[in-house]
């Protein structure tokens, strides 16, 4: 069947798609001319200031208003902090202050500093509430535990993205705080009936909501709770009903990327994304490596099921102008870009915590026990070598700490672990370093969930790089040196 040109731009304005490289390549200049609605920019498309501030000024010029889009949550998931860490602490660090002011403040300059790079639209913030301390993909992301105080910060952060012209997404919908598995991985379960979900993972979405959020993004999680199978994504029931009718939220629904195993596995991206625009969702998140040709096949796909009547057209007409008005908003909320460094770095030694006695530092020689990366934040840097040269990183898997404190005797000994509770090696090394030297001082990156004996602990509530220049200082302070 010959392709229908207005079918065809009706389904590229369901699209918010990923591309290869640090500079835009002709397909995508001809899909946003061609009615693509955005992309979505991920660590292979940002380098320097000057170079993402170009791609982002030729992306603007293929198309009126195209979106721009990245996930830039401070804290441990960041996008322009790739090479050296963020500016910006991240929720848990700014949870655990509980100024909302503060919350505000930060994401303010934040999407002031998007803005100013020329994108339009931010993925953020997380809002789940993590009810699950071993939660693998939530965790810092998270405000809290605490659903109150999620639902309060939820509320400031959105309203600081905004102030600043940036479009806000509240994410994962209704909430992926409360699982144990990895949507990337795997289709997650949250084991809550419909009131502890209301009590719960919703009060966040609807203080989100309340404070005018100009966009929702889903989560591929499963609530047989709600009698509900398959990912959340995909269900008219969350989508349609829960998000729209009960909470009255009218504005853009995004999906979480379409590539991820736990809502595309077994179907594939074209078939996934059908059923969630189906489902009710109006942009499709297509994940990171997904390009031309791939792209291609899902627009056909989408254009396919709306001539065989599986996919309403005044579905897709519906999810297009929701989309439309999105870039209509981003396209004249435009501010310029504020100091951003003061207000992050006072939020990260805010957030800092000592919980012990920190005794008097001579030659510190500091061991970072390495953890994987995760697969939303990446491989960002984390840890203190910055500011104590001849850190030492070590696998305690395969390490003893035996001979890692034989090459430091003499100097007082810190250990950073990062969300030390979810990985039993960490844990066990840290424990027979702490042993040895019960005077060590243990410097926590994530989340203070567990804690060994030690003379001193410091939680910095994140891994960015202003959590871990709080850390230094309180370090430096008793060591004699100087933080850079």
């Amino acid at each position: 069947m010959p392709a229908d040109p207005t079918l065809d731009r009706l389904a590229n304005a369901a699209l918010l798609v990923p591309f290869e490289s640090y500079e835009a390549p002709r397909w995508i200049l001809d899909g946003l001319a061609d009615g693509i609605a955005g992309v979505c920019l991920f660590h292979n498309n940002i380098g320097d200031p000057d170079q993402v501030t170009r791609l982002n000024r030729r992306l603007a010029e293929a198309a009126d208003a195209p979106l721009i889009a990245l996930d830039e949550e401070g804290g441990d998931v960041t996008r322009i902090g790739q090479g050296s860490g963020s500016d910006y602490p991240g929720n848990a660090a700014l949870g655990a202050i509980d100024d909302p002011e503060l919350t505000r403040a930060v994401h303010r300059s934040l999407g002031a500093e998007l803005r100013d790079l020329g994108c339009t639209l931010n993925l953020a913030p997380a809002v789940d509430v993590n009810a699950v301390a071993a939660n693998p993909i939530i965790g810092t992301r998270a405000f809290g535990s605490d659903a109150a105080l999620v639902a309060r910060h939820a509320a400031a952060a959105v309203t600081g993205l905004q102030e600043s012209g940036i479009a806000a997404c509240a994410k994962h919908f209704p909430g992926h705080g409360a699982t144990r598995q990895d949507s990337h991985d795997e289709l997650p379960v949250v084991e809550a009936d419909r009131d502890l979900l209301l009590r719960r993972e919703l009060l966040p979405f609807r203080a989100a909501i309340d404070a005018g959020v100009r966009s929702v993004l889903t989560a591929h999680i499963e609530l047989p709770g709600l009698g509900i199978t398959g990912p959340a994504t995909l269900n008219a029931g969350i989508v349609d009903r829960l998000l729209r009718r009960e909470l009255g939220f009218d504005g853009a629904v995004i999906t979480d990327a379409l590539e991820m195993t736990g809502v595309s596995g077994g179907i594939g991206i074209a078939e996934a994304a059908v059923r969630a625009l189906a489902a009710g969702c109006d942009l499709l998140c297509l994940g990171r490596f997904v390009y031309a040709d791939r792209v291609a096949a899902i627009r056909a796909a989408v254009a396919e099921a709306v001539r065989e009547g599986r996919l309403a057209g005044d579905r897709l007409e519906e999810a297009a102008e929701r989309t439309a008005s999105l870039r209509r908003w981003s396209g004249r909320h435009r501010t310029a870009a504020e100091d951003v460094q003061a207000i992050g770095l006072e939020g990260a030694r805010r957030a800092v915590r000592l919980d012990g006695t920190l005794p008097p530092l001579v030659r510190p020689a500091v061991i970072e026990v390495d953890t994987p990366p995760g697969t939303a934040a990446g491989d960002v840097p984390w840890g203190l070598a910055p500011w104590f040269p001849g850190t030492e990183r070590v696998d305690p898997r395969s390490s003893r700490p035996s001979d890692v404190l034989a090459r430091v005797a003499g100097g007082s000994v810190v250990v950073v672990v990062r969300d030390a509770h979810r990985y039993p090696a960490t844990r066990a090394f840290t424990e027979e370093l702490c042993r040895a030297r019960p005077d060590a001082v243990v410097v926590e990156m994530g989340l203070p969930v567990w804690r060994p004996a030690c003379r001193a602990y410091i939680s910095t509530y994140g891994a960015a790089r202003v959590n871990a220049q709080s850390a230094a200082e309180l370090l430096e302070a008793t060591a004699g040196t100087s933080v850079r």
